[in-house]
């Protein structure tokens, strides 16, 4: 008996490991599309190119080490546009990650939803709450103050009935700022390229 059931499991996990080898290469290849399109969609055009990506880690308030990854993007004509930020902070539900496109001053350009658990018809309305003409509006804003709810005395009306998803929220808006701008700069892709004489 001992033997047939672990022979059974042998080969599940066989199967298992299998199906998982199979499947690996199409999720990871949906993955890049969809930060492909959401860096697009962020930076409000479609003819760009991702000229560096920096990786930068910073502490929360609490002491904990976060990674940022930065995407300095640039047109075709190698004029620097800004960088796509991805941010990741704990929701009501579990981790939301964002992505958030800033122009080269660190005016929020547009932002994405990359990844969250919040919940359906409340926290997860934060994909469009703050999104150009809406209620929480945040587009065109710069983080240099860092934005909060209004509940908290700032200037963003929070999702309603879900105060915990908009801090959380603002808090990965405010910390993809925050990488932006301890993003290393030089000449050809950073947030202040010189021009070259001719």
């Amino acid at each position: 008996m001992v033997l047939v059931l672990t022979g059974v499991a042998v080969i599940m996990g066989g199967i298992l490991a299998f199906v998982n080898h199979l499947t690996e290469g199409p999720i990871n290849d949906q993955k890049a599309k969809a930060l492909a399109d959401g860096i697009k969609s962020v930076m409000c055009v479609s003819d760009l190119t991702v000229a560096k990506t920096d990786t930068v880690k910073q502490n929360d308030a609490k002491g904990k080490e976060l990674t940022y990854i930065v995407y300095q993007i640039q047109d075709a004509q190698k004029k620097d546009l800004g960088a796509a930020v991805e941010s990741t902070t704990g929701g009501f539900g579990g981790d939301l990650k964002v992505l958030v496109g800033f122009d080269p001053e660190g005016k929020i350009l547009g932002y994405t939803l990359l990844e969250h658990a919040e919940t359906p018809g409340l926290g997860a309305k934060a994909d469009k709450w703050f999104q150009k003409g809406e209620k929480g509006d945040i587009i065109g804003k710069s983080p240099a103050e860092p934005l909060t709810v209004s509940k908290d005395g700032g200037q963003v009306d929070a999702i309603t009935a879900s105060t915990i998803t908009s801090r959380a929220f603002l808090l990965a808006v405010n910390n993809a700022y925050s990488a932006y701008k301890a993003t290393p700069v030089d000449g050809e892709t950073g947030a202040t390229p010189k021009e070259k004489e001719e």
